[in-house]
This record gives C-alpha cells, structure tokens and sequence, in this order.
C-alpha cells in the first residue's frame, strides 16, 4: 500500500527537513497575519522572528541598531560564501560517489557511517543501479546549480548594502551541507559489493533534467534583470538602490527567482525518480522557505512603490 511504501522509505533526514518546513510554514502563517499588535504579550518573540527572517533591502533600518545587534549583522553579498561551500563540499560529494560508482572504490568510511545512520536501506536489488546513476545525477545537478549560482554572484549580481543576520548566515552555510549529504544518503546502502555502476537512463532523468535546464534559465534572466537595474547599457554599476523589476517571469510575480529555484528543486525530485519521500521533504522545505522570502520581497515593493503592479503575486504565478 502507499502507507507502507512511505513507512519504509522515511528516514531520520526525511523527519528534520518535515520539521524545517513545518517552522518555515509557520513563519510565513505568521507574516500573512501582518505586524504584531503593540500591546500584545508576544510581541518581542514575534519581532524577533521577522528580525531573523528578513535580509536585504526587506531588512532596511538596521543602521539605527544600537552597537552589539549590528554586531549580528553580516553583508549580503556573503551569501557568495554559501555558493563557495556548495561548491567544494558537494564537489567533494560528487568525486567520492563517482569514484566509488564507476571505479568500483570503496566511499570513505565516514561517509557509509553517515549513509547508514541518516539513509535508508534499499532491499531491491533491480532498482539498485537505477537509485546510484538517479543520486550521481543530482548530486551532479546540484553541483552544476551552485556553480552557477556562485558565477551569477561574482559576475551578474550587484549587491547593494544589504545585510543579514549571523543566525541566517550560520544557516545557509549548514544548508548546502546538508543538501549535498542528503542526496548521497539516497543512494541504496546494501549495495556495497565492489560492482561498478551500469549507467541506465530512465524516462523521468530525461524530464527532470529538462525541466532543470528550463528553471535554471530562467533564473538565470531573472537574476540578470535585477542587476541590469543597477547598471548602465555599457555594464557600468550606477546605482544601488531598488527599482521595479520587469520581463520574462516578473510579469506575473515579484519573486521569479525564487519560483524558479523551488522548480529546481522539483526537477531533482522527479530525476529521483519521484517516489523519493525524503527529496520531496526537502522540496515542502524550499516551498515554505522561498515563500517566506518572497512574502517580505513583495511587502517591500508594494510598499516603497505607489504603481506597482497590482496583479503580480508574491511567489507562483497566478496562486500565491
């Protein structure tokens, strides 16, 4: 039965991005509330929550913070540093899992403690070179984003002054960790015979990598109409302030570039194989968290610019 089916392939990884996404999902309840009543007892807490959540221009004012909060502050171009990471740890990832599937080596012995301990054991055999080429896929897939990403904010990108907290900085570093290490924990830990992998492309590779080709695109344009904002037609960077976006996703959303790494995301599921309980967690947890952000981007433009486009949403076109 499907109960049976998502029993046995829960995992420990599958319950800690459920919870991050069920903190996320309650964020974002709290935000479309709107601000907290002055006088109310929990005031303070929920303050502090909005203060952990915003970055960037939605964190505008932190200038005014006394001397030791501003210390928690970080520049948002750090964010470069989690496509750093991303990069070398995932990397890392992917030389050790291609080693191991195509060369016949054995992983690091911390690795198969970490694949044991976090993963799941697959029983079937038929399924099994399937389930290592899918998870060298992504992981491949995964890679491949952050370098992107890394080149979009060395290249592309023109950050202003923004900053962000250190607990979001903190965090985003861990998340890139995290991604890659869950990707490999999907790969079947029975199967640790020494065989090399027999590479076999399957209907669902083909669309899932389709559909990341698509989305990264467009996250792509999306990102490089942000910053063309700032400069001028020679590629000069003239200013730092905020303006209202236009072209390609913007039409129908505020925050295309978030909608487009949540379909990333979705398109790694479907690589996967799209039976993958714990990936399509990690996917809720994109959703609540990229919605989170995109909630405070579209506050923000709606209330610094008097004419802006009433009929864009927040996140996904035509829905939220």
């Amino acid at each position: 039965t499907a109960w049976s089916v998502l029993v046995a392939t829960w995992s420990v990884l599958a319950t800690a991005w459920s919870l991050l996404a069920t903190a996320f999902l309650g964020a974002l309840a709290l935000l479309q509330q709107g601000p907290p009543a002055r006088r109310s007892g929990s005031t303070e807490i929920s303050e502090l929550l909005r203060d952990l959540l915003r970055y960037g221009k939605t964190r505008r004012g932190s200038e005014q913070l006394p001397g030791w909060p501003r210390l928690l502050q970080v520049p948002k171009r750090w964010f470069t540093h989690f496509y750093v990471v991303s990069v070398l740890w995932n990397g890392f990832l992917l030389i050790c899992l291609f080693r191991a599937e195509f060369l016949g080596e054995s992983l690091p012995s911390w690795i198969q403690d970490m694949q044991h301990a976090l993963g799941r054991d697959s029983q079937s055999k038929d399924t099994a070179d399937r389930e290592h080429f899918s998870a060298l896929l992504v992981l491949f897939l995964l890679w491949l984003h952050s370098c992107r990403r890394l080149a979009e904010c060395l290249w592309t990108s023109v950050f202003s002054g923004g900053v962000i907290h250190i607990v979001q900085y903190c965090f985003g570093l861990g998340y890139y960790i995290a991604v890659g290490s869950t990707v490999l924990c999907q790969v079947p830990t029975n199967v640790r015979n020494g065989k090399k992998l027999s590479v076999q492309i399957c209907w669902y590779h083909i669309i899932g990598v389709m559909m990341y080709i698509w989305a990264s695109l467009h996250q792509h344009r999306c990102l490089a109409i942000l910053a063309n904002l700032r400069k001028s037609r020679s590629g000069k960077v003239i200013s730092l302030s905020h303006s209202v976006p236009f072209g390609d996703w913007f039409e129908s959303v505020s925050c295309p570039h978030y909608f487009a790494e949540l379909l990333i995301y979705v398109s790694m599921a479907i690589t996967l194989g799209i039976h993958n309980v714990t990936w399509w967690c990690v996917v809720m947890y994109v959703l609540c968290n990229q919605a989170v952000a995109a909630v405070l981007c579209h506050e923000f433009y709606q209330k610094n610019f008097s004419s802006y486009p009433k009929h864009r949403k927040a996140f996904i076109p035509f829905v939220f």
